[in-house]
């Protein structure tokens, strides 16, 4: 899949089927977040891969938004140092949770991003050290409507390019 194709197409996924996911194809997942860009190439984070049902279930709990984390087939959590402590930790955590995206729409598996509001309540349930800190996590599976991974996008909700570009200045609009 062209990675043009790949920002198109992709979508969160919160539904998923019951079926695991292959171990190379986490691999390949967790890869791609290594791979990913970080400032002054410190890759200031460490993934922590959940499988176990009843962990995904607890976790769900921790975020308002967090619910799929309970039916998907694994979730990644990205530890970070302390985000209050320089904002390009947040910044890199993201760009690491996009390829790892991308990577697992590529091979047909869905995912969503949750935050985590009670990162204390993560850290008993995971056993993390104190001085990494865990804010997001990702949701991954395959879709239960697997139609998800080739239907149209639905454009409606998103801002055209003219609303959310100028050039040059502010009030200069897109040519």
């Amino acid at each position: 899949m062209e990675v043009t194709e790949a920002i198109r197409l992709k979508r969160a996924v919160r539904s998923f089927a019951a079926e695991a996911l292959p171990e190379q194809a986490l691999r390949a997942i967790l890869n791609a977040g290594r791979r990913a860009q970080s400032a002054k190439n410190r890759q200031a984070w460490h993934f922590i891969v959940i499988r176990d049902r009843e962990t995904l279930a607890e976790l769900a709990k921790l975020g308002t938004y967090a619910a799929h984390l309970s039916g998907a087939a694994g979730a990644i959590g990205i530890l970070t140092p302390n985000p209050d402590e320089r904002w390009s930790i947040m910044f890199d955590a993201g760009q690491a949770a996009a390829y790892m995206q991308l990577a697992a729409w590529e091979l047909g598996i869905g995912s969503c991003p949750a935050t985590i509001y009670q990162p204390e309540e993560a850290r008993q349930l995971l056993g993390f050290p104190a001085d990494l800190h865990l804010r997001v996590m990702l949701s991954f599976g395959y879709p239960a409507d697997p139609g998800e991974l080739t239907a149209s996008p639905h454009l409606g909700g998103r801002k055209s390019l003219s609303e959310l570009v100028s050039f040059e200045r502010w009030q200069d609009p897109l040519p």
